[in-house]
């Protein structure tokens, strides 16, 4: 029997599973692969300071950070990507790398060092989600964490001032969207009708900055002109994360329902005009009534198929 796999992350809010870009790329993965995970969140714990999230536990063995953790799954035979061509997986591979590059630095500017973001929404969540005296010490730990990944993922000095990189930032963060857009175009997912570990990246940093309610953030007003990334976000927590999934199959059978009833009333309208019609010839002169052998009126055909 299989070792049950749990999950260490952050809680959720804000309309989604978890609120951490990391963590929502494993959940929305095991959810395209089927694979049944136990999340804890670390929320309310010490281990908001001694865990490092995402955080797969299965047995004796610990995994961190989302693609070891894909990693692993695929290992397990959860594999969101297996009908994906040789072109495709090198596909994946560029837009995750896109995502991390150009993407990434911008929301840890947007949530962790725009100081009203930071006021008004971050911090307040994550010292309201842990423990005292913790509460006073995480947010400002997070920051400082999310400002060095973002100097050390632009190539630049821990010295330069963040004032100096942040135009770049943001202007290649909103080129990453537009490559996005275009690339999903009027698709449900990124390849086929099947979502991809490559939808789990997308979503895992698109979700967070479409739901949250920033005090400022040219970059969320950026991504919500994008109709086609806000709708790919909405329609992952629909289809698997609402507690009434799936929501495609009732509007279907719902549709298939009332076809066959038109296609029913139809089938008794014609039914009764082709009775009519069978008593207006058997009331005519021109019916002969002292024939012997009659040929099969339309009625006995009627009468003779099955309902």
């Amino acid at each position: 029997m299989a070792a049950a796999m749990e999950l260490r992350c952050w809680g959720g809010d804000w309309g989604l599973p978890s609120v951490h870009t990391d963590s929502l790329v494993v959940l929305a993965y095991a959810k395209f692969s089927g694979a049944e995970l136990s999340v804890s969140p670390v929320d309310w714990t010490w281990k908001t300071l001694t865990a490092s999230v995402p955080e797969l536990v299965c047995g004796d063995t610990v995994v961190q950070e989302p693609t070891q953790i894909l990693n692993f799954l695929r290992k397990q035979r959860f594999n969101a990507d297996y009908e994906l061509t040789a072109r495709q997986g090198a596909d994946t591979m560029a837009y995750i790398a896109l995502l991390e590059e150009k993407l990434r630095p911008a929301l840890l500017h947007t949530f962790w060092v725009d100081a009203e973001n930071y006021s008004n929404l971050t911090r307040p969540w994550f010292a309201s989600r842990s423990p005292f005296p913790l509460n006073f010490f995480i947010p400002s730990r997070l920051a400082n964490v999310a400002l060095t990944r973002i100097l050390v993922t632009r190539g630049e000095g821990l010295l330069h001032r963040i004032s100096e990189v942040e135009g770049k930032i943001y202007s290649d963060a909103k080129e990453c969207l537009n490559l996005l857009s275009y690339r999903l175009g009027t698709a449900d997912y990124f390849f086929d009708n099947s979502p991809t570990s490559l939808d789990a990246f997308a979503f895992g940093f698109l979700a967070p900055l479409h739901k949250a309610d920033l005090a400022s953030s040219p970059l969320q007003s950026h991504l919500r002109q994008l109709d086609n990334l806000t709708r790919f976000c909405d329609n992952i927590l629909a289809a698997h994360f609402s507690p009434d999934k799936p929501r495609l199959l009732p509007p279907v059978q719902e549709t298939m329902d009332a076809n066959l009833q038109k296609l029913t009333q139809l089938v008794n309208k014609e039914s009764n005009l082709i009775e009519k019609m069978d008593d207006n010839l058997r009331s005519s002169p021109q019916h002969k009534p002292h024939r012997t052998e009659p040929k099969p009126s339309l009625s006995s055909s009627k009468n003779s198929t099955p309902a």
